[in-house]
């Protein structure tokens, strides 16, 4: 939950004008974007540019996700985070108010977007993330608090990225912030210490939450409950193993994960091949009925040479025999 104090310092109203004390740069509030912990994030501009803010009265917590960010713009390869554009402290009545600005992820969330598009696209959009994870895990980091709603996808094409990283832990060390629905301690799966295998669990409930949009409570029933819930619905029992492995921490690396996922979708898009094949096997006395036409009307063209040959050679006979019989006569 956050502090209640922190939230009433650092709410503002729409049109507010930040100045920064040191760079000097305004910008001008539009709405609130979401709260957390740490924080409240708003949408901003500057001069002509849409930016997303997010201020708080924890200067440690600022720095911190700014170091994060930055770490992230380090990561070749990898878009996971938005770019970081300024970092500034704002002076006002109530007190110094810390801030930073990102680039501001415009998009739908990750479940609205598979909800407009299909099921087919979770895969797509779990291999992005598990890319761009790995990187992230390679470089020393484990996000954390990993869940749909901060994941926005841009585009077209379509791409996975992130709009919070206030969740972000260097690894080794407590997680900072999580969601319990994604959390592997909430459902006594593991415990809160930042390692790859903690993201992976998130990415396994991600995929859950795609076929559960309003996800569902703990009923003491632990892996066991999250099997019964894969079982019920047809689109999680595709990746029914990957997720299994995922919620009881049998992948190494989000590589191996991104590696079994890609089988799976492999696997599905050769069974959709077979059974479009079958599909069409109604139709093959069609194609039998369409072969027989075709041979009777070769048949007949055949037929007609023939009898246009015979015609011809009557003619030339006929007409060298009127030859001879003028020459004779």
């Amino acid at each position: 939950m956050m502090n209640h104090s922190l939230k009433s310092q650092s709410k503002v109203t729409e049109g507010t004008v930040i100045q920064g004390k040191w760079h000097c740069n305004q910008y001008t509030v539009i709405k609130e974007l979401g709260n957390g912990a740490n924080g409240i994030v708003y949408l901003a501009k500057n001069k002509n540019q849409q930016v997303a803010l997010k201020m708080s009265d924890n200067g440690l917590s600022i720095t911190s996700e700014v170091n994060v960010l930055k770490s992230f713009a380090k990561v070749q390869g990898s878009a996971l985070g938005p770019s970081l554009l300024d970092v500034d402290d704002w002076d006002r009545k109530s007190g110094k108010i810390s801030f930073y600005v990102m680039e501001f992820i415009k998009g739908p969330d990750l479940l609205t977007f598979i909800k407009n598009k299909g099921s087919a696209w979770t895969g797509v959009a779990i291999l992005q993330l598990l890319s761009d994870l790995q990187l992230l895990h390679e470089n020393g980091w484990v996000f954390g608090d990993l869940k749909p709603d901060n994941l926005i996808v841009t585009g077209p094409p379509a791409r996975v990225r992130c709009i919070d990283v206030g969740g972000t832990t260097q690894t080794g060390r407590a997680i900072k912030e999580f969601t319990e629905f994604f959390d592997r301690g909430y459902w006594g799966l593991g415990s809160r210490k930042a390692d790859p295998k903690y993201d992976l669990f998130a990415v396994a409930m991600i995929i859950i939450n795609t076929a559960y949009p309003g996800r569902f409570t703990r009923m003491g029933g632990g892996i066991e409950q999250l099997k019964g819930m894969i079982e019920k619905k047809r689109e999680l029992q595709i990746f029914k193993d990957a997720i299994i492995k995922a919620l009881t921490g049998s992948y190494s690396s989000a590589l191996e994960m991104r590696h079994d996922v890609l089988h799976i979708m492999q696997g599905q898009q050769r069974s959709d091949t077979v059974t479009s094949i079958q599909a069409t096997a109604p139709g093959k006395p069609g194609r039998q009925q369409q072969n027989v036409s075709t041979r009777s009307y070769k048949y007949k063209k055949k037929k007609g040479r023939v009898l246009e040959t015979i015609i011809i050679i009557l003619a030339i006979s006929l007409l060298y025999f009127l030859h001879i019989y003028n020459q004779v006569f």
